[in-house]
């Protein structure tokens, strides 16, 4: 099923949303001010929000949190082996030593993960990931990606294909976040 189109950039009757009506209400209120902003950036922030439900959902069927997701999806996407140095993970879940390091002793405390000394340094570590937690992170993303399909479902290949680009030139100033 095609998304509905868009005549002139205004949505159709049934497509329009509480976006519409509150810009609608800013443009009367405040008509020196351009207000289009808004028609994209408050319906990224209601997406966020949307998705971030699903995610706690699809996470919670594997009896995992998203920041326990976080780490073990980076080790999972690390390839054989599937292990990376505590500065690695900093690195993939954009968080500090400390909560790194937190974040793996209950990780370990649960066996997803496990400690390994680093082959060619003493002094360090590598985080693995156990099996169990290869089995949890695995069932956790199938149930985050038939999620994510649902939410995309009613968008046409053609409309997925300028979502992602317009939203990667989005992003692309905050690339270093």
């Amino acid at each position: 099923m095609g998304s509905p189109s868009l005549r002139d950039g205004v949505a159709s009757p049934s497509l329009r949303d509480e976006v519409d009506r509150l810009a609608e209400a800013w443009k009367r209120e405040r008509p020196d001010l351009d207000v289009s902003p808004m028609q994209v950036l408050s319906r990224v922030t209601r997406l966020a929000r949307h998705l971030d439900r699903e995610r706690s959902a699809a996470f919670a069927g594997s009896g995992l949190e998203s920041w326990e997701f976080d780490v073990l999806a980076a080790l999972r996407r690390a390839g054989p082996g599937h292990r990376l140095s505590p500065g690695q993970l900093l690195k993939e879940t954009m968080v500090t030593s400390g909560t790194m390091t937190n974040r793996v002793d209950r990780l370990a405390a649960r066996g997803l993960v496990a400690r390994d000394p680093h082959p060619d340094d003493r002094r360090a570590v590598l985080v693995r990931l156990t099996d169990q937690g290869r089995s949890a992170v695995d069932q956790a993303f199938a149930e985050l990606m038939a999620a994510e399909q649902q939410i995309l479902a009613d968008l046409d290949p053609a409309h997925r294909s300028a979502l992602t680009t317009a939203l990667r030139e989005l992003l692309a100033p905050y690339r270093d976040l």
